[in-house]
Formats: C-alpha cells, structure tokens, sequence
C-alpha cells in the first residue's frame, strides 16, 4: 500500500482529502496533519510515501515544510493541494521538488488523474539503475506530467483513455497492436480504440502500417513514433 499523509488545516477539506484518497485502490492515508509543525513531527515518527500538501497552513507556508522535509531527509513525495494561483509559487514548488500541483476546489475524478499518474512515474523508476537512454527517461516523465495534447482533446476524447491506450502501446512488442488488440487490453470497444489511435497517429505520437499475414486485407497496426 501507498502510504499517504494529508496535511490540510480546514477540518472540512481534511475530511473531504482524506475520504478521496481511501477511495483510490493502492493507497492508505497514514494520517491528517492541520499544521506544518504537525506534520514534520509526524514524518520523523513515521515513513511515508507520499505527502498530499496544502500550501496555506496556520504556522506558515507550505513550501517551507516541504523544504523543512529534506533538511531532515525526508523523501516523501509531495503534490500540492491549494489555491494559490501565483505563478511564482508554481515555480518555486517545483524548484523544491513537488511533484503535482492541483488547484482548489477540485474534483475526485482529477485528484484520482495526478495520484494515478505519481504511482506509474513511481512504479516506472521502481527498478533503479540507469537509463537505457533519453527515450527511457522521456517516458518517466511523460507519465508524471501526462499527454501535452490532453487539454486539447478532440470532442469525444478522454484523456484517461488516451493514456491507457498510448500505455497498451508502449507495452506491446516491436509489432505494435491493431485496433482490436488495443481495444481488448484497454477493455473498450474496437471502434473506440481506433479513435484514439487515430488520434496518436494525427498528433505524431503513433505510426500506423499494414500488417500482411492470412489472405484477405491487410490490418493496420500501430506503433508509438521513434
């Protein structure tokens, strides 16, 4: 299990974080801290995977906790959860290493998007060792970030879908999928799948060629760009 804190000093948006989290299979909330102090007390007490972080807290910014957890060796992961819209503050909590930054009020549905996509950049940099090369290190990172193109989804398009599919991509062998076979290990329907392959295939992600086997026509496979 992912062990998680949520540190949220409204009791209300405590609550509310807290109950979105054990929502999410895989992960567990270790504990709520209402302060900073709370919570660095809670960290040298405990291990954690994972720190779900408002940046306004009664005894100081949240970034100052954050910078608080490496002095002490901390290594917990930290998304952001506030309100603070100051581009600056964008800057420097990624300057101090926080992983996501998610805007009040949210969704569950979009807290659910940055947790889920935090775990496969983790799962991804499980194995330690070095990079095979740039590609290796792209794909980390394209993970954390998601699909620079999710914003601009075709009418129709998820962007949940997208990833699960480019995600089927990735994992195929050097062949690549047909729609059908993307289609089954996405668990969406055959048409579906084509849309979003189609898709990759617009945006340049994708390649598409015909696959020449058993008599009859062609099917076309898909394969992620070099």
């Amino acid at each position: 299990m992912i062990r998680v804190l949520v540190v949220e000093d409204d009791p209300v948006a405590a609550s509310a974080h807290r109950m979105y989290v054990e929502r999410l299979s895989g992960f567990e909330v270790s504990a709520v801290a209402h302060s900073g102090a709370e919570a660095l007390r809670f960290l040298d007490r405990n291990a954690v995977d994972l720190v779900l972080l408002d940046l306004h807290l009664p005894d100081g910014h949240g970034l100052h906790v954050v910078r608080s957890m490496r002095a002490a060796g901390h290594t917990a992961d930290v998304i952001a959860v506030t309100s603070a819209r100051d581009l600056d503050v964008v800057r420097q909590a990624v300057s101090v290493g926080v992983v996501q930054y998610l805007l009040k009020p949210f969704t569950f549905p979009a807290l659910r998007d940055r947790m889920e996509r935090w775990s496969r950049f983790r799962d991804e940099l499980a194995g330690g060792g070095k990079a095979v090369g740039q590609d290796e290190v792209d794909r980390a990172l394209s993970v954390l970030r998601g699909s620079p193109v999710a914003a601009t989804l075709p009418k129709g398009l998820s962007a949940p879908t997208l990833d699960a599919v480019t995600r089927a991509l990735r994992d195929a062998s050097a062949d690549g999928l047909s729609a059908g076979q993307a289609a089954a290990a996405v668990g969406v329907s055959r048409i579906t799948a084509r849309r979003y392959l189609e898709h990759l295939v617009e945006t340049g992600q994708a390649v598409r060629s015909p696959q020449y086997g058993q008599v009859g026509r062609p099917e076309l496979c898909y394969r992620l760009s070099p």
